[in-house]
């Protein structure tokens, strides 16, 4: 409200020249809010913005983000300004004191507002928004201006006023407010004849400029001066009204939340003549309470007729819920009713309640609310007042019934739970054990109730190394134990307690259970196996759990538990059901996950899985690809759970099922993880399934280049086998042999060991076997230059591979006989067989061997002179293999593709 500057601890700050600091009025008039590239360029260039005009916007606002106390954060979309106090701009300060004193009798409120001002808003700048904001201040400053000379006429003031309206009615000579402000005050200062004059004054000026006469309260004003109406006299001192201030005081500690905020202020905009409602749900502990009041001491001023609060109890330790009508009654005593005037029923006291609130701009925060039901009664009437409700319950009662915006309070970020630690512990003592800091971080897994604990028992223990707190909760068995030893009636377990208390029996059976799954989401099918009930009551009892704010959906479909809730969870599984519970879930995996490998459409091997209990009902998808994806982090837990349980068939069966997914979608580490944890069973099983662990956890080496590790497995794999009795086995290790030599590109090596696949092959019977031992013949004969056997070994396989339709050995073929092609010279051959393969790839998702098939492809269109699809191939290729990991393989790549911009051709790969 004046030039645009800026202080930083009371220190003058650098914005720079008039540009910049049209950028920076520009964010600060919507501070916190994001504010789009396109809506900044408008306000500060209008319609001649400069050629860059995104560039220069962009070099402002970096220097901008140079200056102390100045917070411009990126956001969708745009950018925003944060500051953790919003009052700390004048202009916001100026709204709040203003929207303070129009509902006080105290003029000195109006006259910190007006002192704010420094001269004319904005001043410096000179662009087309500047222009317009400008002009929009001048007018709220007017109206407070005026506002303010009504509160001191009504104080009988008039006689200081004469001069200051003299001096307003000379710059504004058509505002009939002002005008008609001098003359009352003329009137009362017993100058009739002058007010008299004033108005005659006024209304030739008004039909001189304006053709057009005083509006009708103005002439009524006029009227009642002629008349010496007795009630222009100064009004009596009114009785002052009963405003009740309730908040309790804001939390001593807040850090982070700006998001959360923001979008309470949307939700609690006053529109369309709707009293603004807003929920604010999450679990036990999450610091619903403390954004509750932190946003109502923010927002203070814009509710001068008081402010309501009422602890309701909805989910207390050691109370029961506040009936309605002892809230409503607690209301009607703060708001001045006498005990003789409050009706005995409940909708009488609501209706008494509903009439003192209206038409009165007040804040209503009901707290802790058990239920929809609880809150009904409690909510105003009048379009004036907003209410926030707090609670585990959603409340979709009043969303639904009342039009109640509900926001949805989460974890604290990293950052905001590190601020909110060290704003406890001191930034000092948290610098000096960054490890351990780490450490209690990820305990507390951003959960504001865990992280106050923490930072309590350290700032009572000031002697005490972070480290060894640290130490105390590094035992998940333990870790309740410990964050509740210090209040055990406001620790995590007595805030859970009571949430838990408010389950039905079904509800607090599945949610103990839950506790139990190891990964870190479950899918309705696997808390169905877990329960061992039918998936739709289990589904009814999820909701019921969500509704409560227990567990939650980040992804539709599946739910996840916050660690310290599901060690609470857990403390509550009887024994009796704890095994059971898990046998179930590990065979849901087991064959969910064998059901998901045979809808990929792979060849399949049969296996004999775990035993499947009669009450666990496992997933049949349709689409494996999807149901791997989502499950693959469970598949994780759930076998390491089964290694922790010695249940060693598990172990290892999770990790045959998941092998074709890993596979095709390039998982290779995923893919290693699950064999190394697999090959801990290896002594607990017979000779012929640690065989084929030995041999899957080779082939899971060699795809993330461990060579020597790899052929060790496989070296192994190969003992184990029965060679006369297991051509199964041996076939498909001699094959994985040959594969790692392939890669290490040893071709006579990989051809020895393939001869054998092959022959072992032949003796299982089974015609894909064989035709994938004669693709990688022919692959290993053409790269020891042996073109033409090659060639008749891959078409050989293929007719095998079309008559049994099945793309993936198709494909393969296809691939090897397009380098093949290329070997030969037949370049043009070379590029229609490498298309082909790739088609079939991803028709069924393959992305493993597609960076090279495509590598193969844009060097067949180079020896073609195409530069074009050669240079985009390229690309392709290596952007598959920099998605997998593969960096080495992607730089081979890399250094060809500079070749080709360089105006080199590579020679032809061999």
């Amino acid at each position: 409200m004046g030039a645009i500057t800026a202080t930083v601890d009371g220190r003058p700050a650098d914005i720079g020249h008039a540009r910049q600091q049209c950028v920076l009025a520009a964010l600060l008039v919507d501070v916190n809010a994001v504010v789009s590239v396109d809506e900044l360029v408008d306000r500060v260039w209008g319609e001649n913005p400069p050629q860059r005009a995104t560039g220069t916007l962009h070099s402002y606002l970096t220097r901008l983000r140079r200056v102390d106390g100045v917070t411009i954060v990126r956001r969708a979309g745009g950018y925003s300004l944060l500051v953790e106090d919003p009052l700390a701009i004048d202009v916001n300060l100026f709204r709040s004191l203003v929207a303070q004193a129009r509902g006080s009798d105290d003029p000195s409120v109006f006259e910190r507002a007006l002192a704010l001002w420094r001269g004319e808003a904005l001043a410096g700048l000179d662009s087309d928004w500047a222009v317009e904001e400008r002009g929009r201040l001048a007018r709220e400053r007017l109206a407070a201006e005026l506002d303010h000379t009504d509160l001191r006429l009504r104080l009988g003031q008039h006689a200081a006023l004469v001069p200051e309206l003299l001096a307003r009615t000379a710059e504004n000579p058509l505002d009939e407010r002002a005008a008609g402000q001098l003359m009352l005050a003329l009137y009362r200062a017993g100058r009739q004849a002058e007010a008299l004059s004033r108005y005659q004054a006024v209304r030739t000026r008004l039909a001189e400029d304006l053709g057009t006469d005083p509006g009708p309260e103005l002439r009524e004003l006029h009227q009642r001066i002629l008349t010496a109406d007795p009630a222009l006299a100064v009004a009596t001192a009114r009785r002052p009204v009963l405003v009740p201030r309730q908040l309790p005081a804001p939390p001593a500690w807040f850090a982070g939340r700006v998001i959360e905020l923001t979008a309470l202020s949307r939700a609690l905009e006053f529109r369309d003549d709707t009293m603004p409602v807003a929920t604010i749900w999450g679990t036990g502990g999450i610091g619903k309470t403390s954004l509750a009041l932190r946003w109502a001491h923010q927002h203070v001023a814009e509710f001068p007729d008081g402010q309501l609060h009422v602890n309701l109890r909805g989910f207390d330790p050691t109370s029961e819920p506040v009936p309605p009508s002892v809230a409503v009654r607690a209301f009607l005593d703060a708001l001045g009713v006498a005990a003789s005037a409050v009706p005995t029923d409940l909708d009488g006291q609501a209706a008494l309640y509903r009439s003192l609130l209206a038409d009165r701009r007040m804040l209503v925060v009901l707290d802790n609310a058990a239920d929809s039901a609880q809150v009904g009664p409690l909510l105003p009437g009048s379009p004036t007042c907003a209410v926030i409700v707090t609670s585990r319950d959603r409340l979709a009662g009043l969303v639904t019934n009342h039009g109640a915006r509900p926001l949805a309070v989460g974890l604290l970020d990293d950052d905001a739970a590190g601020l909110l630690l060290g704003n406890r512990v001191g930034a000092a003592r948290l610098a000096a054990e960054p490890a351990a800091v780490s450490e209690l971080l990820a305990f507390c897994a951003g959960f504001p109730l865990a992280l106050s604990l923490v930072a309590g028992r350290a700032q009572t223990r000031p002697d005490l190394p972070l480290s060894t707190l640290a130490a105390e909760l590094r035992d998940a068995a333990t870790r309740l134990g410990v964050l509740d030893e210090d209040d055990p009636g406001a620790g995590v377990t007595a805030v859970l307690s009571c949430s838990h208390k408010a389950l039905t029996a079904e509800q607090a059976r599945v949610f103990a259970l839950l506790g139990l799954s190891p990964g870190p989401d479950i899918s309705l099918g696997a808390a169905a196996a877990l329960a061992g009930l039918p998936v739709a009551p289990v589904g009814r009892v999820l909701r019921g759990l969500e509704r409560l704010s227990l567990i939650h959906q980040e992804v539709p479909g599946r739910w996840r538990m916050h660690d310290l809730v599901r060690l609470f969870a857990v403390s509550q599984v009887s024994d009796v059901d704890r095994e059971p519970a898990l046998r179930r879930l590990t065979a849901f995996y087991v064959h969910s996950g064998q059901n998901a490998e045979k809808a990929l459409d792979a060849f399949y091997q049969e296996v004999e899985f775990v035993e499947l209990p009669p009450d666990c009902q496992p997933d049949t998808p349709a689409d494996g690809t999807a149901w791997f994806n989502a499950e693959i982090p469970c598949l994780l837990a759930v076998q390491q759970l089964a290694v922790e349980l010695g249940w060693h068939d598990v172990v290892w069966q999770v990790a045959w099922n998941t092998a074709t997914h890993c596979y095709r979608l390039g998982l290779h580490h995923d893919n290693l993880a699950f064999w190394e944890t697999a090959l801990t069973s290896v002594s607990h099983v017979d000779t012929k399934t640690a065989a084929v662990i030995h041999r899957l956890a080779g082939r899971a080496y060699s795809r993330v280049q461990r060579f020597p590790e790899s052929l060790d497995q496989l070296q192994i794999a190969l003992g184990l086998v029965d060679r006369e009795r297991d051509p199964v086995n041996l076939c498909r290790t001699e094959q994985a042999i040959a594969l790692v030599y392939k890669r290490l590109q040893e071709w006579q090596p990989a051809l020895d060991h393939q001869l054998e696949a092959l022959e072992a092959a032949r003796r299982t019977g089974e015609p894909l076997w064989e035709g994938e031992a004669l693709t990688l013949v022919g692959t290993f004969a053409a790269r020891l230059g042996r073109h033409e056997w090659g060639r008749q070994c891959c078409e050989e396989a293929l007719a095998v591979f079309r008559e049994h339709n099945d793309v993936e050995d198709q494909a393969d073929a296809t691939d090897v006989l397009g380098l093949i092609a290329a070997m030969t010279g037949d370049h043009a051959t070379a590029v229609r067989h490498h298309t082909r393969a790739l088609d079939l790839y991803r028709q069924i998702g393959n992305n493993t061997v597609i960076g090279g098939t495509l590598a193969d492809l844009a060097r067949a269109h180079l020896a073609l002179g195409q530069l074009d699809q050669a240079r985009d191939a390229f690309q392709q290729s290596i952007a598959v293999f920099e998605r997998q990991a593969r960096h080495a393989e992607a730089d081979v790549v890399r250094q060809e593709l500079a070749a080709l911009a360089d105006g080199l051709v590579p020679t032809q790969r061999r």
